[in-house]
């Protein structure tokens, strides 16, 4: 029997990186096979807390924040769309052209969470297809909820929380404490509480310290 191994996967929704980070990180488990025990959880970060409601195109963003021109633009997208094909990530360049306020996506993931790891990994799942694949509004709330529904969750809970302030003051607790202990890039994939990795790394990268941790080598 290997060692369990917890792993909290700290990112944002609208974040290409994290898409990426998490297909490598499943495609890992799955190599490992079926004598690993993993328990995983999607932790909150915001990459633009303060985005308004109506969101932001992502070339004048990015070209405001990081001064990247457009052609550095296009390289980055494309380099982002081939990570993303070979581990079977769509990321649409073409429809994924505005960003969004994502906070109310994380109060629906921890939400999700209270439900059990496996409706918040789908969830998470849905969210971020639904943004970087299809380039839909994740935060407009009756896109949020049909999303939700699409994860296989309660749409009229979802309704429920998204109407009213619930979870807001815990995933600003968590965003808070993943600051405070020097998180500020994502995705930041920690593990045991103890090993981060950070970035969108390779599947190897990732089945390495899984084997490590649970034991699994040799």
């Amino acid at each position: 029997m290997s060692n369990p191994v917890k792993i909290d996967f700290v990112s944002d929704v609208a974040c290409p990186w994290c898409a990426i980070g998490l297909a490598a990180l499943e495609r890992a488990m799955a190599n490992v096979g079926g004598d690993l025990q993993v328990e995983l959880h999607f932790q909150p970060f915001e990459l633009n807390p303060d985005m308004g409601p109506q969101g932001e195109s992502i070339a004048e963003h990015l070209g405001r924040k990081y001064g990247m021109s457009a052609e550095q633009l296009a390289q980055n997208g494309e380099a982002l769309r081939q990570r993303g094909e070979a581990l079977g990530v769509r990321i649409d360049l073409q429809k994924r052209d505005h960003i969004y306020n994502t906070f109310d996506a994380h109060r629906l993931l921890h939400w999700a969470g209270g439900l059990g790891e496996a409706p918040q990994h789908a969830l998470k799942r849905a969210l971020l297809q639904a943004y970087h694949g299809e380039g839909r509004n994740v935060s407009d709330r009756e896109t949020l909820v049909a999303i939700t529904g699409e994860a296989g969750l309660d749409v009229v809970e979802a309704r429920r929380v998204l109407e009213t302030d619930a979870f807001a003051a815990q995933v600003r607790e968590r965003e808070h404490f993943y600051q405070q202990h020097g998180i500020r890039a994502v995705p930041s994939v920690i593990f045991n509480d103890r090993h981060l990795v950070q970035g969108g790394q390779p599947v190897e990268v990732f089945e390495q310290a899984l084997r490590q941790l649970a034991g699994l080598n040799g």
